[in-house]
């Protein structure tokens, strides 16, 4: 069994494309990121100079059979884990250690980031928390919810710095449905420009009433036919109407028109949420963990 880091997003998809295009909704965060990577860098837009970025993949008699990144802009940088043998994330962990880069904590696919967080405890006198248990769901017949008075449209440019707000309100208001204190959860912002060109690629959108924009769902550049939906989210003036519910569904049958597949991930301490989603049509994929060695 061999680990092969790259630096390159375009180079680690090159080798490991083929295997993560195998399962297209579970990698559907590792190959947005890696194209997402390869287009700032296409723009010039450079990468943070003090954050980590790297891909890896694990090759076992010439087959790839696991992958992961570190490219987290927040936080401790945690690394990002896709499906993967115990061996293999004991591995991962050992070779970060060895190259004196203690990753202290990983977001992503269960067992593999237990294994990796345990190995990394243990060899930094440290312990593993749990911050959230999330869920990766993917839809299936998607069903239509209640109308509701207002429409969906895609947020305009000049309407950047309420997206921006509500961006940022975002996880703030996740952590508090879910009972934990706001702003507990480490979460990645995206930068200005990334917010214009999303805009400009009419990825984000707002339900509209009389003019009022009341609540926000995007989704993401799909890769290998997935587009992820979120973030997702009603101020509190404006909850309690059925917004997100319609503009989810509207958003998603707009995805499922143009040929794509649609997913997204919950919180699964938030009971809103999931029961939104699943009486839309979202059908649970895999159970997935964010952790933290402390």
């Amino acid at each position: 069994m061999e680990l092969r880091f790259y630096d390159d997003p375009d180079e680690f998809l090159t080798v490991a494309g083929e295997h993560l295009a195998e399962q297209p909704v579970l990698s559907t965060v590792m190959a947005g990121v890696a194209a997402r990577i390869m287009e700032q860098r296409a723009a010039g837009v450079p990468w943070p100079e003090a954050v980590p970025c790297w891909f890896a993949a694990v090759v076992d008699r010439g087959a790839v059979v696991a992958t992961a990144m570190r490219t987290a802009t927040f936080g401790d940088y945690p690394a990002y884990l896709m499906p993967m043998p115990d061996d293999a994330a004991v591995l991962l962990a050992c070779t970060l250690i060895d190259r004196d880069e203690p990753v202290l904590g990983a977001n992503g696919s269960l067992p593999a980031v237990e294994v990796f967080c345990e190995e990394m405890a243990r060899a930094t006198g440290r312990q593993v928390e749990v911050e959230r248990h999330t869920r990766l769901f993917e839809l299936g017949r998607l069903k239509e919810p209640a109308k509701v008075s207002g429409r969906l449209r895609p947020a305009r440019l000049d309407e950047q710095d309420v997206v921006s707000g509500w961006y940022a309100a975002f996880m703030d208001a996740a952590d508090e449905q879910a009972g934990r204190p706001p702003g507990s959860s480490a979460h990645e912002a995206p930068p200005p420009e990334e917010l214009r060109r999303r805009i400009e690629a009419e990825q984000i959108f707002v339900w509209d009433v009389d003019g009022t924009p009341v609540h926000l769902t995007a989704h993401t550049e799909p890769a290998f036919g997935v587009s992820r939906v979120g973030p997702v989210y009603t101020p509190h003036e404006h909850r309690g109407h059925g917004y997100a519910s319609r503009a989810v569904y509207e958003v998603s049958r707009r995805l499922v028109d143009g040929g794509l597949r649609a997913c997204l991930f919950t919180d699964q301490a938030n009971p809103t949420s999931n029961k939104i989603y699943e009486a839309l049509g979202y059908e649970r994929v895999v159970d997935m963990a964010n952790l933290q060695v402390r």
